[in-house]
């Protein structure tokens, strides 16, 4: 971990949340022993029915109430973000061990974008395979998806005035305008990201799925539309 000898912010670490209370409260516990005080931790509530406001609000530096949406969340937590470096990450995404490190060789890279290579969290021999080829596919074109976790500087993302309030595809459509101007730094340390949409609905039919939506999107198909195919798919 990098020890913030000069007692500055190091980032702001920003998690749109949608009726997490069964794990967001341990999630950041163990974010904050991972991350240290120089750290901003940013929650967005997008109109959760649970009780994650109040099991998250112990655990984070500042608590926002939003639109439901996770584009718009992230961009709600960006807005007050205090840190020059601005980390989204899923509630259901585990940092790498080593990311203090890894934000600093990032800094000095040069670049303004980036994110981090993902794998699935199931047993399942099938998910190993599948985060290969989403991390190779994001390293050969430069998209990066939410899962991998997006990182950015502050400047950079006010440049592109966030995150397009779209219900899906965000970072896809982010990752193209973004790589206009700066190709993504991908990290090879890995998050690790939840399996549950694949083992709810079958992987074959969630890879199926989520091929189809990404192709839908490029030829032109509404992202309300491909949101509906997403969320009613069981």
């Amino acid at each position: 971990m990098v020890i913030d000898v000069d007692n500055r912010l190091q980032g702001s670490i920003i998690i749109p949340v949608l009726n997490e209370a069964t794990q967001i409260a341990m999630r950041l516990q163990d974010l904050r022993a991972q991350m240290g005080a120089g750290w901003q931790i940013i929650v967005v509530d997008g109109g959760s029915t649970d009780d994650t406001v109040e099991q998250a609000r112990a655990g984070c530096d500042q608590l926002v109430q939003s639109v439901r949406g996770r584009s718009t969340q992230m961009n709600a937590g960006a807005a007050v973000a205090a840190g020059e470096l601005l980390v989204f990450l899923h509630a259901d995404t585990r940092l790498p061990v080593d990311i203090a490190v890894q934000m600093q060789m990032f800094l000095q890279s040069g670049r303004q974008w980036g994110r981090f290579d993902a794998r699935l969290d199931g047993d399942h021999p099938l998910f190993r395979m599948i985060g290969f080829m989403m991390n190779l596919r994001s390293r050969l074109t430069g998209i990066a998806t939410g899962d991998q976790v997006f990182f950015m500087r502050r400047d950079f993302f006010r440049q592109l005035n966030g995150f397009a309030p779209i219900p899906l595809m965000e970072d896809v459509e982010f990752s193209r305008r973004a790589c206009r101007i700066s190709r993504p730094w991908c990290s090879r340390a890995q998050v690790t990201t939840s399996a549950r949409k694949w083992q709810q609905s079958g992987i074959l039919r969630t890879m199926v799925l989520m091929w189809w939506i990404r192709l839908a999107y490029f030829v032109g198909v509404p992202p309300s539309v491909l949101h509906r195919w997403y969320y009613s798919s069981p």
